[in-house]
């Protein structure tokens, strides 16, 4: 699978007011040291780790072909330091090094030198060293997201080997673990999977809610909603969010769009990759940042911005009252290849006009309110007369009338369908073959499942899928998991997925809403 979402040549419009006010808002970085809860060896034909003989480890020290693992004991986005000094003869050559970092004990053993993904290959967590003198201390100066570091000797000479000492990490954050809102649960696994939730979020908050601290490090507009909503129950770190959304705001293209993603260094800047339902996911953040914040005066300057959104998708709505999905402006929804993404665009529309008639009730616009609610009014009933299938009894989308869950999730998240009727509908596509693939969609799954009044098949959902994570080895969460294929990648091989993610850390905010766990403005 490849995936172009490149639009035309686009010109950047900066606001130069909105970006002074985002960057005076750049946290103060949290950092701690962390040593390895062991130190491992690693037999790469056997696929196993065995605690290193006293001798070798203190002695012998480590030659050409010898790979050692330091295990930290849980994930998280940090630099990397250690002091490697030789045992033996003098150092008659450098010692040439491998370093890996992992953030899953199986990516210890996966060889990703034939790599040839979509995705860049410089996002893969390896470096390799030449150490000229010793003893050196070793600075590694660039972040990584990983609980394993794997360092192979590819050579040394005959006459000296390694030894490597005063290995640490230093992990970064925004935030720390311990000062998140606690869940009120007795649940084991509800517990551990809210533990993994908020380290989730933790590594992704850095100068700016990341996507992942492995890869891609930027700030990604579908992401920060649902980091902001699992951030208002557990850190409260307000002024992150709001730093996020005048960076936002601050960089739109010639047509006044809000970009997909933004780009904090050397000085903040868009991409070029513009997508429609992220775009419209800009009016229920702003509302709801006002409802965890009581912040008005942000939310009036930066509500016009958030209104043109709506302005512009609408150019993409036919006679009748239908959204053509993949128009100039691509949309996201789930990264199934397979999946039609009308009938969900076209309920991400309605529910975006929903929040928008809240916003013109916040800054008090009667007139736009009302032509919120009309457009509403229409789509839904367009919506209703184009993609229910009356004999099937559910939505379906495009000119093949696919059936997934995606379409009926997102319809009853417009609020198409309520109650008894959207359990029944959800029930329907249980079986469904077009699959939801990522945490993220599964999230508005489950989302849907509380608004049909299903709390408990919505908790059993969790502990299912993201509880099959952390089964499967998780201590953060997955940007993608697919339980029928543990190994699936949108980008052509699993070694470039990232294993801290930050659309899935919102099961902290889902189990805290339905434990009344109320935020503090």
């Amino acid at each position: 699978m490849s995936v172009n979402w490149t639009m035309k040549q686009t010109k950047m419009l900066k606001n130069e007011n909105y970006i002074r006010k985002a960057q005076a808002l750049i946290p103060n970085l949290y950092y701690r040291k962390e040593t390895p809860v062991s130190c491992l060896e690693y037999d790469g034909a056997e696929k196993n780790l065995t605690v290193p003989g006293q001798n070798k480890e203190k002695q012998e020290g480590y030659g050409k072909g010898d790979r050692i693992v330091f295990d930290f004991g849980e994930n998280h986005a940090a630099y990397f330091q250690f002091t490697c000094r030789s045992v033996g003869s003098p150092q008659d050559a450098p010692a040439f090094l491998h370093i890996k970092f992992c953030e899953l004990e199986k990516e210890i053993w996966e060889d990703c030198s034939d790599y040839n993904g979509w995705i860049s290959k410089a996002w893969l967590q390896e470096e390799w060293l030449h150490i000229d003198e010793t003893p050196s201390q070793i600075n590694m100066a660039r972040r990584y997201a990983f609980r394993y570091a794997v360092i192979t000797v590819l050579d040394t000479s005959r006459k000296f080997h390694v030894i490597f000492e005063d290995v640490e990490r230093t992990a970064v954050s925004a935030v720390r673990t311990e000062d998140a809102v606690p869940l009120p649960t007795d649940d084991p696994l509800l517990k551990q999977i809210d533990e993994v939730s908020v380290r989730t979020l933790a590594n992704c908050m850095q100068t700016v809610f990341e996507d992942g601290p492995k890869r891609d490090r930027r700030l990604w507009l579908g992401d920060l909603r649902l980091q902001a909503l699992t951030n208002y129950r557990t850190f409260q770190n307000r002024d992150l969010v709001k730093r996020c959304l005048y960076l936002f705001a601050g960089l739109q293209n010639q047509d006044g769009m809000i970009p997909a993603c933004v780009f904090e260094r050397p000085e903040p800047h868009m991409d070029d990759t513009f997508l429609l339902d992220y775009a419209l996911f800009f009016i229920p953040l702003l509302v709801e940042y006002y409802e965890h914040t009581s912040d008005f005066d942000t939310v009036a300057e930066l509500a016009p911005h958030a209104l043109h959104q709506l302005e512009l998708a609408m150019q993409y709505v036919n006679s009748e009252g239908i959204i053509c999905a993949e128009g100039e402006y691509h949309c996201f929804i789930d990264w199934n290849e397979k999946l039609d993404k009308q009938c969900s665009m076209q309920a991400v529309l309605i529910y975006c006009l929903e929040s928008a008639r809240k916003l013109c009730l916040l800054i008090r616009d009667p007139k736009q309110e009302a032509v919120c609610t009309d457009r509403k009014e229409q789509l839904l009933a367009a919506a209703r007369r184009t993609f229910w299938d009356s004999r099937q009894q559910v939505f379906v989308s495009g000119q093949a009338r696919q059936v997934s869950p995606a379409s009926q999730v997102w319809m009853i998240l417009a609020g198409a369908v309520q109650g008894q009727e959207a359990a029944e509908l959800l029930d329907r596509v249980s079986d469904c073959p077009i699959l939801m693939v990522t945490p993220y969609m599964h999230h508005f799954y489950v989302q849907a499942l509380l608004l049909s009044g299903e709390r408990q098949k919505a908790i059993r959902h969790l502990k299912g899928y993201w509880g099959g994570m952390i089964q499967a080895g998780a201590d953060t969460f997955w940007e993608l998991y697919n339980p029928e294929n543990p190994e699936e990648s949108p980008y052509g091989s699993a070694c470039i997925n990232s294993y801290c993610h930050a659309w899935s850390c919102t099961p902290a905010w889902l189990l805290r809403e339905m434990h009344g766990v109320s935020n503090s403005v």
